[in-house]
């Protein structure tokens, strides 16, 4: 008796460790918010004459803040953007929705968020999206 009791323990230990060892909402979010922690495709930038302008969000476009538009993130969400020629990196917040039109565009991002990745002379790069945290 006192082994199958010992083999309950040790089954229930180990399934205890195994749930605590993963974080599905890592993974996967709920529908209508984004189902990857990492996405890769085109970014552009915004143009100057947004700048003074509300986002989405509420708050006025800076070009010279770090921040970025995409189409599903929650506001108030961080990512970092690495442009993927040149391995440059840069940190953002999602503070408005697009970019609108081609789908391989994946993310808008400000001027001063573009020149830090290197990618103003193109105007268009591939880039890696990390999501680093969610409100």
């Amino acid at each position: 008796m006192k082994v199958v009791g010992l083999i309950i323990y040790f089954a229930f230990l180990i399934s205890i460790i195994c749930a605590c060892g993963s974080n599905p909402s890592l993974n996967a979010r709920n529908a209508g918010t984004i189902e990857t922690k990492i996405q890769t495709g085109k970014a552009v930038y915004y143009s100057d004459s947004f700048h003074g302008r509300k986002t989405a969000s509420g708050e006025i476009y800076d070009r010279e803040k770090f921040t970025a538009a995409h189409r599903d993130l929650p506001f108030g969400t961080l990512v970092r953007v690495t442009n993927l020629t040149n391995r440059k990196s840069v940190v953002v917040k999602i503070n408005d929705r697009g970019p609108f039109g081609r789908k391989e565009r994946i993310i808008d991002l400000s001027y001063a968020a573009a020149k830090k990745i290197g990618m103003l002379a193109m105007g268009v790069a591939n880039v890696k999206l990390e999501i680093l945290s969610d409100k």
